[in-house]
């Protein structure tokens, strides 16, 4: 009988359907089909699995993407979901490419035990800050690109146009240029450099008042979620909020120190051949994480020599 069969999903996510694949215990292909990204695909998804048998677990692609949703509902129904990344290249030349093949490596993986990855469960305040965050880093990017834009221009205008503007700071620069009247003919390229400068003003003075918004939100939010990290020495909100993103609304998935610093690429691995014994740092992980402790390091290492600094000054002092 089918629900007497202990069977394993695998799902391969996309962005209108997803492609799902079923085994049993002992790794025998038994069914794939291929169903919508909408709440009854959904269900109907979770149905034909357990029409088969008894689910052990689903491994799941693309968990924090395409497959963010489908993790959700499976959670729901207290079905394991398991995170599998895609298989690598010298996999897919040897097995081939194809939505099924990928659902089947999916599954398989999840019962060899290569994939034994618990998803983020994205249901807390660390979602909204993430989501928050994303606003943020895209307005800081796009003002950067604005205030590029404005020098650019500025090197490449007329001398009249250029003089006045080449040797102003940042912030005098933009309020200069968002209460500048550049004229009425646009056929003047004096005239037309101007009119640029000023819109492009206006929006890095939009942009950063989009920033300032976003700070405003994300610094109670990140307080409220790990007050003792944003207390320590060098942790601001945007450090605290990217490493709280990293390791989800579920910290208890890593299971030591050792695996949170594997995944922000800040774990030895072993390097070594024949009479040499070394170690290297892991150059995978989660780069933006990698960095946030690189500036958290930055921070200390200054502040240290700061204060070390103004100790020796005030022995010197005291001394003469």
């Amino acid at each position: 009988m089918a629900d007497q069969i202990a069977v394993v999903g695998g799902v391969d996510t996309h962005t209108d359907f997803h492609q799902a694949a079923v085994i049993d215990s002992i790794g025998r292909h038994l069914a794939t089909q291929a169903f919508p990204t909408t709440p009854d695909g959904y269900r109907r998804l979770l149905n034909w699995l357990r029409s088969h048998g008894e689910v052990i677990a689903v491994g799941v692609e693309g968990t924090g993407a395409y497959g963010s949703q489908l993790t959700r509902v499976l959670r729901t129904d207290q079905v394991t979901v398991v995170e599998v990344d895609r298989p690598d290249r010298r996999a897919r030349r040897a097995n081939g490419k194809s939505d099924p093949v990928d659902a089947y490596a999916a599954a398989t993986a999840v019962l060899s035990g290569r994939a034994s990855g618990t998803p983020k469960t994205r249901d807390g305040i660390v979602e909204a800050i993430r989501a928050l965050r994303v606003v943020r880093r895209s307005a800081v990017k796009a003002r950067t690109q604005t205030l590029n834009q404005i020098r650019t221009l500025i090197v490449t205008a007329p001398g009249p146009v250029r003089e006045r503007l080449r040797n102003l700071h940042t912030a005098e620069l933009i309020r200069h240029l968002a209460r500048s009247r550049p004229g009425a003919d646009p056929s003047d390229p004096a005239c037309a450099v101007r009119t640029a400068l000023r819109r492009l003003a206006r929006r890095y003075q939009h942009l950063s008042e989009e920033i300032a918004e976003a700070d405003a939100e994300l610094e109670p939010l990140v307080a409220q979620a790990a007050p003792t990290l944003v207390a320590l020495p060098g942790v601001g909100t945007e450090t605290a909020a990217q490493l709280l993103i990293t390791a989800g609304d579920n910290p208890d998935r890593l299971k030591s120190e050792a695996s949170f610093a594997h995944l922000c690429a800040a774990a030895p691995v072993p390097a070594s051949s024949g009479r040499t014994h070394r170690h290297r740092l892991n150059r995978g992980g989660d780069r933006r994480a990698n960095h946030a402790l690189h500036m958290i390091a930055l921070v200390v290492l200054i502040t240290s020599v700061v204060d070390t600094r103004v100790l020796i000054k005030g022995e010197d002092l005291r001394c003469g």
